[in-house]
């Protein structure tokens, strides 16, 4: 029999495990600290321009078009509203996501089996979810998804013991709400569906029961979409809205074969393990600890399921890209942590309170630490432009800043941009409007059969608009093109082009660039990377 809590040694100092929570929570914000000014990669970009547009009374889906669900257009508008319209209030406004994500990962680890284990998921989590090989410092739609999540199975497992119906009900609009933010996340409320019916046929809860809150939970997870539909209907965008969210969306997710995909997953998934070897160790070890042991048995099926929901949240599209895997760190953290608490135990059982702290925490040190030193340049050393350089060569994120300042300093508010590439972080660095709402090259270059016609209706847009200034991106990861990819728009730009004149050249090389502007305006090109900055001639 165990000992009652007071006499518990892990339970008896659970108040001290606030003061290492907090150490966490400000060590992870001190390491993030000195890279909030790093650049906005292409996603950013395109979540600060949706952000800027709602601010500015535009909704998602008229004037911007992308397959993602307008949540983290709402999540970056806030943080913008909150932080300001800049780089640093946007990764500030992600500093603070992470933060509170660490503080529930901590609750979720205490919840399954003790503080112990809370600190040490917490303490994993923070370090895994600002890795380079998962690009955490970048404030990716991962990141937003998972603090509902996160939150949202936390009361799952309350409601479950009070089986009060708003908590299953908060719980389902919480994971709702991961899905609105990115269409990932429903496998996070998938899980949590699962597991109640789960749990009440584990423990014989009544049918009703069961039913009664299945129905909360459903009806809260449906309410957040149900919501934004209604709101895009009567903006009367409800079809637009349909179309990228849905057909266009299937149409993207089926392009990758397996054979593809099997190389995603393994070069990214062998560089994210060796960028922290110990943990992911660490976190295989606590898969076969809560497999093992009987004193995981009550929370084993939720910890185990929430871990292969993780995995399948990565999964669709079989992009497998880095920043998706963010979605494994809480489950992986969690299991490290339970592989920790259970080293310490098998080691000391039930002896001084001391010794099970000092263990543990020498046993997480050692995993941090290490982790820490194996990313030392991207995490100390580098600058913010050396950080973005270093992740997202040879894509233009630094020289966009330089870009929109020379745009925004010499055209007026009411001028717009097209942009003949993927860079949708000039026009939010530039506070002007694009031409097209094809803020995307990729949709054009795919193989399905919308891609012509996008091709078609994004030159009638930027006709229509006669924008102010033309930007041709020539670096090949702002297209993926393909060798089927149709080039109409090539063939366009090249004679729509002799209305503007060149004013600047972006050249990027390896460890530099060169930005020039007219009357001293570089040409032609010295290197295969370059951006063509045009503007409308003069009558």
């Amino acid at each position: 029999m165990p000992p009652p809590p007071s006499e518990n040694p892990i339970h008896a100092q659970s108040n001290w495990s606030w003061l290492p929570l907090v150490i966490i929570v400000i060590g992870s914000a001190y390491l993030r600290w000195h890279l909030l000014d790093v650049p906005l990669e292409r996603d950013e970009g395109e979540y600060a321009y949706g952000g800027q547009l709602l601010l500015q009374g535009v909704p998602p889906y008229k004037l911007l078009f992308n397959m993602k669900l307008p949540g983290i257009y709402a999540v970056y508008a806030a943080i913008l509203a909150i932080f300001g319209q800049t780089q640093t209030g946007v990764h500030l406004g992600l500093l603070t996501v992470n933060s509170l994500s660490i503080i529930v990962v901590y609750f979720l680890g205490r919840k399954i089996a003790n503080p112990l284990v809370g600190l040490c998921a917490g303490g994993l989590f923070a370090v895994l979810s600002m890795g380079q090989s998962v690009q955490g410092v970048f404030a990716n739609a991962e990141h937003f998804v998972l603090l509902p999540a996160l939150i949202g199975l936390l009361l799952l497992l309350f409601a479950l013991e009070s089986e009060r119906p708003l908590l299953f009900c908060l719980s389902g609009i919480l994971l709702g709400t991961g899905f609105l933010i990115k269409q990932h996340g429903a496998l996070f409320a998938l899980w949590g569906g699962i597991y109640l019916v789960l749990h009440g046929r584990h423990f014989r809860k009544r049918p009703g029961n069961i039913a009664r809150a299945a129905l909360f939970f459903v009806g809260g997870t449906a309410l957040p979409y149900l919501a934004t539909c209604l709101l895009l209907w009567k903006a009367g965008l409800f079809d637009a809205f349909w179309f990228w969210t849905i057909d266009y969306a299937r149409a993207y997710t089926s392009q990758i074969s397996w054979s593809d995909a099997w190389l995603n997953i393994t070069d990214r998934g062998i560089a994210i393990i060796s960028a922290a070897p110990l943990i992911w160790l660490a976190a295989v070890l606590g898969l076969f600890t809560c497999l093992a042991q009987q004193k995981f048995a009550r929370h084993r099926g939720f910890m185990l399921g929430f871990a292969l929901f993780s995995f399948l949240a990565v999964c669709p599209g079989l992009f497998f890209r880095p920043h998706y895997f963010i979605f494994l760190l809480p489950g992986a953290a969690l299991l490290a942590g339970i592989a920790i608490h259970a080293a310490t135990m098998a080691f000391y059982g039930r002896q001084t309170q001391g010794k099970h702290f000092v263990v543990t925490f020498s046993i997480l040190a050692i995993c941090v630490g290490a982790t820490l030193y194996h990313q030392r340049q991207f995490l100390f050393q580098f600058s913010p432009a050396q950080a973005s350089r270093d992740t997202y060569w040879p894509n233009p994120f630094n020289e966009s800043l330089d870009i929109a300042r020379y745009i925004r300093t010499n055209s007026k508010p009411a001028d717009t941009i097209a942009i003949i590439g993927s860079e949708p972080q000039i026009f939010f660095y530039s506070g002007r409007r694009s031409a097209t709402g094809y803020i995307y090259m990729y949709p054009l270059m795919e193989g399905h059969d919308f891609a012509l016609e996008m091709q078609r209706r994004l030159i009638a847009e930027v006709e229509q608009s006669q924008p102010e200034y033309l930007l041709f991106v020539r670096i090949p990861t702002s297209w993926l093109q393909k060798p089927a990819s149709k080039t109409l728009i090539y063939d366009w730009f090249t004679e729509y082009k002799e209305g503007y004149q060149r004013v600047g050249m972006v050249e990027i090389f390896e460890r530099s660039s060169n930005v020039s502007w007219t009357p001293n305006t570089h040409w032609p090109p010295t290197t295969p990377y370059w951006i063509e900055i045009l503007r409308k001639k003069t009558m």
